[in-house]
């Protein structure tokens, strides 16, 4: 584990994973995608405590959505968390709930659109400002893709976001679901992170992670461990990572984790989970270590693409 000032959570607790830079904050470089919150069996209650849970064991970096949930993960993420936790919240613009359409989501690209729902999310999470605010823009990766009206100019949405920024309802601007191209002409706007599809079976993004990484961006994998949708390959069926799993005495989900964190010291992971006992273990892959054989042999796991709209 890193030592220092930043090897901490503001409670004192070890960074998962060690720490790492996100927008002007340092963070553990394990944190918590809040989008399972919905699927909590046992209700809101036990939703709260699954958050408290992964503050208590160092998380302080959770990816959210008002359409996770219809707002439900934003409620959740509300009252579970405490000024003092001093978690950094990540909420993402670029969709919307459509609980009466055929997807729970539709896209929302229009500049009056994004600004609408960031003030969505000030309302659902119950602040001021959100620390970073992801713009989906749905150019690569597996899911939406926008038509007509929603197809718009990258020029005038990262105008609405920077004019936010300055008003101080966002923190920070992060991208998601983007192209190289898209992320170069971005950059001069200030981004802080960048959010793609992207895991040890799918790295066609691999230029995309060496920008981030030169330029001082966090690259923040969602589908950490393969796609989530049927008939795309997942991590945890690949050979090199059973053996993996089998020698180290690891779950194949945590060396899929794990790789990803030694692949890139920018990497910062968002794994979700409706159960403690997952959190768990999603935690502990912060503390894996490979040696160089193992390494080698995940490396040497076949990439397939994933860049296909669905649904």
């Amino acid at each position: 584990m890193t030592t220092g000032t930043h090897s901490t959570t503001a409670a004192g607790v070890a960074r998962p994973g060690g720490p790492g830079p996100l927008a002007d904050r340092t963070v553990s470089r394990v944190g918590y995608g809040a989008m399972q919150l919905e699927r909590v069996r046992e209700g809101r209650a036990a939703a709260v405590a699954l958050v408290r849970r992964a503050v208590e064991l160092g998380v302080d970096h959770i990816d959210t959505a008002q359409f996770y949930g219809d707002s439900l993960s934003n409620e959740v993420l509300r009252e579970a968390l405490r000024p003092e936790d001093g978690v950094v919240v990540v909420s993402k613009v670029g969709a919307t709930p459509d609980p009466g359409g055929p997807r729970p989501m539709r896209s929302a690209q229009r500049p009056e659109e994004l600004r609408a729902s960031v003030e969505d999310n000030l309302k659902s999470l119950g602040v001021d400002c959100v620390p970073v605010v992801n713009l989906r823009r749905m150019d690569t990766g597996p899911g939406l893709r926008p038509e007509g009206d929603q197809v718009v100019a990258l020029d005038d949405q990262l105008a609405v976001m920077t004019a936010m920024r300055d008003e101080g309802k966002i923190g920070a601007i992060g991208l998601s679901s983007v192209s190289a191209e898209v992320l170069r002409r971005a950059l001069p706007a200030g981004i802080a992170c960048v959010q793609n599809s992207y895991s040890l079976v799918a790295r066609e993004d691999e230029e995309i992670l060496a920008l981030c990484a030169e330029q001082g961006v966090a690259w923040v994998p969602y589908f950490p461990l393969g796609s989530a949708f049927p008939g795309f390959p997942k991590v945890t069926d690949e050979p090199a990572v059973l053996a993996a799993a089998q020698s180290l005495g690891l779950s194949p989900s945590q060396v899929g984790l794990a790789w990803l964190l030694h692949h890139s010291p920018n990497v910062l992971l968002i794994p979700g989970t409706a159960d403690a006992g997952h959190l768990e273990a999603n935690v502990a892959a912060g503390a894996v270590a490979f040696d160089d054989a193992t390494l080698a042999a995940l490396d040497a796991v076949p990439s397939r693409s994933q860049d296909v709209p669905l649904g």
